[in-house]
């Protein structure tokens, strides 16, 4: 009985003493002055997409997809006009360069002169101005031949002048514009 009890006072008293060497040791290892706390590290995704994961592309899609990647490249540049025409985009508009003084400039202006000779056959209805005691008209008019609401259509006649809609033939621009000029709007050919 002596015997176990010496033996657990070894073993407690061998305990005791590498808690206080390990202590020790801590208290040794640490620094005088307070340190700034680490900053966290976020995982960041590899991507980020603001709209969530996107459904799988149907057959239809993927087997188009496939028949255009195998056009050539010249077909492949036939695609983006062609889509604009069939579904009837608006045509993509001009960046004034008004004030930019280069020899490219200058090149292209004389080849505007060669298509001008030309018969246009696709016009633009812009407006110009009109009375601000019409303006609520102006904008019913507007949404009547735009596929636009309310406020985007409000939006758009506040941005006076602009072009209201693009691409059209000479009789339907000449219609869209005596709607205009009877509400109290006045809208050009462009």
């Amino acid at each position: 009985m002596k015997k176990l009890i010496s033996l657990v006072r070894n073993v407690h008293s061998r305990q005791s003493q590498t808690k206080l060497n390990w202590s020790a040791q801590v208290r040794f290892l640490q620094q005088d002055t307070v340190s700034k706390p680490k900053p966290k590290k976020y995982k960041y995704p590899s991507f980020y997409d603001p709209y969530g994961p996107r459904p799988q592309p149907s057959s239809k899609i993927v087997e188009l997809a496939e028949r255009i990647a195998a056009l050539s490249p010249e077909e492949r540049k036939q695609i983006g006009p062609a889509l604009n025409e069939h579904l009837r985009l608006p045509k993509q508009q001009m960046i004034s360069t008004q004030g930019m003084m280069s020899v490219g400039a200058k090149q292209d202006a004389g080849a505007g002169k060669v298509e001008e000779k030309k018969e246009k056959t696709s016009f633009d209805v812009k407006l110009e101005k009109f009375d601000t005691a019409a303006k609520i008209k102006v904008i019913k008019e507007v949404r009547a031949f735009t596929s636009l609401g309310l406020k985007e259509a409000k939006e758009l006649v506040e941005k006076v002048p602009v072009v209201i809609k693009q691409g059209l033939t000479k009789e339907e621009a000449n219609g869209i514009i005596e709607k205009i000029k009877a509400v109290g709007g006045v809208a050009v050919l462009e």
